[in-house]
This record gives C-alpha cells, sequence and structure tokens, in this order.
C-alpha cells in the first residue's frame, strides 16, 4: 500500500493488470521513438489492428510482443525474465529453500 496525496493506491497484481501496464509503457516507448502506432506496426511486422488492440487492452501473443520489442530495440530486456537465480553468498545458497520436482499419480 503506497499513501500519495492523502490518497490510498494499492498495487493490485494480476495477469491482466501487467498486461495493461505493459502496453502502457510500451506506448510511451513508443511515442519516446516519435513513432505513430502505425510506423510501430509497420517496423514490427504486425497488423495495425493487432498493434491498436494491444496498447488498447495489453492483449497480444508472444510472438506479436517480441516482434514489437525488436521494434523498439527492446528484445534483450527479455534475457531476464525467469532467470535462474543468483546468490549473493554461500550462507544465501544453503539457506534457500528447494523445491524437489513432484510427480502426478497416474489414473489406472
Amino acid at each position: 500500500m503506497d499513501i500519495t496525496n492523502n490518497i490510498l493506491s494499492f498495487d493490485i497484481v494480476s495477469p491482466e493488470g501487467k498486461a495493461k501496464a505493459l502496453a502502457e509503457r510500451v506506448k510511451a516507448r513508443r511515442l519516446e521513438m516519435n513513432l505513430t502506432q502505425e510506423g510501430l506496426s509497420v517496423r514490427s511486422g504486425l497488423p495495425l489492428a493487432t498493434y491498436r488492440r494491444f496498447e488498447r487492452t495489453g492483449k497480444i501473443s508472444l510472438d506479436g510482443l517480441l516482434h514489437i520489442a525488436y521494434a523498439l530495440d527492446a528484445l534483450n530486456d527479455f534475457d531476464r525474465l525467469f532467470e535462474s537465480h543468483k546468490y549473493a553468498t554461500l550462507d544465501e545458497a544453503l539457506n534457500a529453500t528447494t523445491t524437489k520436482r513432484k510427480r502426478g499419480k497416474r489414473n489406472e
């Protein structure tokens, strides 16, 4: 919870909220680069309607998002997504909880 200007603001994390926030950041980057929606659509190879829907709703395929990232010179930003945890100390590594892989039961 963050209190700003005496108004409570809640950071609600949901896939839809994250998608919309990502679309807003893409739009901001597009505007920084002085590109129109049509210009980014052409650069990324996406149909204009697909790109417009993405900015409006945050919904797009992973392939489409990667093409947008490439067009905005941000493709390397995906490298940190789901990267392995790196430990600062040996104690931190030893104290980390490790989860063992579980197998589902077979229905026989």
